[in-house]
């Protein structure tokens, strides 16, 4: 079955974007109506971090994110087989002036999950060699065919999470930046409970720590969708000031109150299939 996927991901990818879009946004519309776990999942995020909206536009909302989703599945095969040429029209990069103007410094991107992260990390490629942590897939199959398709452009470095991040902080001080993706449920270990959306969230500490041991500058990088099927924007921050702050835990505070104010941008675009609140402080239940 992986072998057909990716077969027809393979085809798929030669499909202009204005067709190729909504065959993923149907895919993904399948998935809300047959994924019933992740379904689920979504549906409880988004209670827990909108409770203020009704049921029926929380629903709403699980199925954009669905046919957001869907579509930035099929459109991996565009980032694994299309041209260097075809990925640049199809993605814009803004504030790449930001990355450049460091001067030396080492790097860290803060990278939201977004539905369009894989996008704006290969066509980062093009532009720079960098440095990232990739999970698993328990499908080895489709685990080998995703590191293949990050790894095809220029010198960049992934490493899995058993690997760790001492690696990492040594290509960062090498010159490669960091593409850091912090903002996941990893369980206890290196992690506060900091809120999310005024939910308490198992949250690790690696942007801070990471920028208090290498000096590096931290510059946020949000991949956006756009409607339609006009492509993606990597938008890249300016440095952030005053940071690492007084303390981890203020960095870890003022790290996912950026992403909130972020995710208020483009809701049907984040990862809300993730169980983001799994990790519970002592004596309370999992919502899921």
């Amino acid at each position: 079955m992986t072998r057909l996927v990716l077969a027809l991901m393979w085809l798929l990818h030669w499909l202009p974007l204005a067709a190729q879009a909504p065959l993923g946004r149907t895919l993904g519309r399948l998935l809300y109506l047959f994924a019933i776990e992740r379904r689920g999942i979504a549906l409880t995020n988004l209670r827990l971090c909108f409770p203020e909206l009704p049921e029926a536009e929380r629903i709403a909302l699980a199925r954009r994110h669905f046919a957001a989703f869907g579509r930035s599945f099929l459109e991996r095969g565009l980032l694994w087989w299309a041209s260097p040429k075809r990925l640049r029209r199809l993605t814009k990069i803004e504030g790449l002036e930001h990355l450049q103007g460091l001067s030396g410094r080492p790097a860290l991107l803060l990278v939201p999950h977004f539905v369009g992260l894989d996008m704006g990390g290969t066509r980062l490629m093009l532009e720079t060699d960098i440095v990232s942590i990739y999970a698993n897939q328990k499908n080895l199959l489709f685990n080998a065919a995703l590191l293949k398709g990050r790894s095809r452009f220029g010198g960049s470095i992934l490493l899995s999470r058993q690997e760790g991040t001492r690696k990492a902080i040594k290509a960062m001080k090498a010159g490669k930046p960091f593409y850091y993706l912090p903002d996941m449920d990893y369980g206890q270990r290196d992690t506060l409970f900091v809120p999310f959306f005024g939910v308490p969230a198992a949250t690790i500490t690696g942007l801070s720590r990471l920028a208090r041991i290498s000096g590096a500058a931290v510059l946020p990088v949000i991949t956006r969708m756009l409607p339609g099927s006009a492509g993606y924007v990597v938008e890249i921050g300016p440095p952030w000031q005053d940071f690492p702050g007084p303390s981890i835990e203020a960095d870890t505070l003022r790290m996912n109150a950026f992403i909130e104010d972020e995710v208020k941008r483009m809701p049907e675009q984040y990862f809300w299939l993730h169980k983001r609140f799994k990790t519970r402080p002592p004596g309370e239940k999992s919502p899921y």
